[in-house]
């Protein structure tokens, strides 16, 4: 079901850097996702369901598309919405360096809250990781995970490791690297980036 609100969604091949540190081949381009939010509902009603058994009293997501996720599970689910940005980190080049964080109106209110951590579309999760760290900073309890799609298995993997849940509506393998290890690095592909057309 993921995949059909996704099939309209560019992809672009080529060498490219996640915000985990891992190169990829792939790069989603998922800025336009919500843009018809009547198309994605029936996604966010399939997702609201699976998330339920696990009990959340709130939703909370990773600016940008996370948060739109997010926002509409809480609505469709009547929970509370809360949202992480983006917060200065030390760009030393090792993996999920990343940070997030709650902003300050929110981070005293979410204490003691069941949370559903989501976002559209998670392949090595460095921003449910980190979001996962602000909310645990915080005082509140990630009881699962959810995505429309999970790309690969190494967020499957950091979340089972931890006792949390992670469902998606669809699932699909993704090819990933440590830098120190990219192919198209050793073979001299450049870096491309991906806001640029």
């Amino acid at each position: 079901m993921a995949t059909d609100v996704l099939a309209g969604v560019p992809a672009r091949r080529g060498h490219f850097v996640l915000e985990s540190g891992y190169h990829t081949n792939v790069w989603l381009s998922l800025d336009a996702l919500f843009v018809d939010p009547a198309a994605v509902a029936p996604h966010v009603a399939a997702l609201a369901d699976q998330l339920r058994p696990h009990a959340p009293t709130a939703v909370c997501g990773p600016l940008l598309g996370g948060a739109f996720l997010a926002q509409a599970l809480a609505t469709q689910m009547g929970l509370r919405f809360y949202v992480a940005q983006p917060a200065p980190s030390i760009a030393d080049g090792s993996l999920f360096s990343a940070v997030y964080d709650l902003p300050a109106d929110q981070r005293h209110r979410i204490t003691g809250e069941r949370v559903a951590l989501v976002d559209e579309v998670i392949s090595a999760g460095s921003s449910v990781r980190a979001t996962d760290a602000a909310l645990t900073g915080a005082g509140a309890t990630t009881v699962v995970v959810g995505s429309l799609l999970v790309l690969g298995d190494r967020a499957v993997e950091h979340f089972a490791a931890r006792g949390v849940p992670l469902v998606a509506l669809a699932r699909q393998a993704f090819t990933l690297w440590p830098p120190t290890a990219c192919p198209l690095c050793a073979a001299g592909t450049l870096l491309e980036d991906p806001t640029r057309g």
